[in-house]
C-alpha cells in the first residue's frame, strides 16, 4: 500500500508542478505576446492546438485533481469528519476545492474560448474582406479577450492552491 501511496504523491507533485507552470507561462507571457501579435498571434495558437497542448493541460489537471482527492480520502480515513475537520486537512481541502474551481474555469473559459477563437479565425481566413469576416474576427477577439481575463486568475488561483499544499503539513 505504501507503493501506491508514494506513487500517487509523486504524480500529484509533478502533474501540479507542470500544471501550474503551463498555466503561468500561458497567462502572464504567451497568451498576452500572442495577443500583441495580431493575425500572427493566431498561427501561435493553431501550432500549440496541432501539438495537443490544450488536451493535454486539461488530462494532466484532471488527473491532479483525482491523485489529490485520493490522497485527501486516504489521509482523512475516507472524508471522516472528524480527521476532515482537523487544521491539516482544512488547509489541503481548501486547496484542493480552489483547484477544482480553477479546473472548471481553465476548462470553461480558457480551453473553450481559445478553441472557438480559432475555429472562427480559420473560419474567417479566407474569406473576402466584408461584413462577414469582420463579424467572425470581432467574434475571434471577443473570445480571446475571456481568455486574457480568465488566465491570471486561473494562474493565481493555482499559485495560492501550490501555496496551501506546501504548508498543509505544518499548520
Amino acid at each position: 500500500m505504501i507503493e501506491l501511496y508514494l506513487l500517487m504523491r509523486v504524480l500529484h507533485v509533478m502533474l501540479g508542478a507542470f500544471w501550474v507552470g503551463a498555466v503561468v507561462f500561458m497567462a502572464f507571457f504567451l497568451t498576452p505576446t500572442v495577443a500583441e501579435l495580431g493575425p500572427d498571434g493566431a498561427k501561435v495558437m493553431a501550432g500549440l492546438t496541432r501539438r495537443g497542448v490544450l488536451n493535454i493541460i486539461p488530462i494532466v489537471a484532471l488527473v491532479n485533481v483525482a491523485s489529490g482527492v485520493w490522497l485527501f480520502w486516504r489521509m482523512t480515513s475516507g472524508f471522516d469528519r472528524a480527521l476532515s475537520g482537523t487544521p491539516n486537512a482544512m488547509v489541503f481541502g481548501t486547496g484542493g476545492i480552489i483547484a477544482i474551481i480553477a479546473l472548471h474555469i481553465g476548462l470553461l473559459a480558457m480551453r473553450r474560448n481559445i478553441l472557438k477563437a480559432g475555429a472562427l479565425a480559420a473560419k474567417a481566413g479566407p474569406l473576402p474582406d466584408g461584413a462577414e469576416k469582420t463579424a467572425l474576427m470581432a467574434e475571434a477577439m471577443a473570445r480571446r479577450k475571456r481568455v486574457l481575463r480568465a488566465g491570471p486568475i486561473v494562474a493565481v488561483m493555482l499559485l495560492v492552491t501550490t501555496a496551501l499544499m506546501a504548508i498543509g503539513h505544518y499548520v
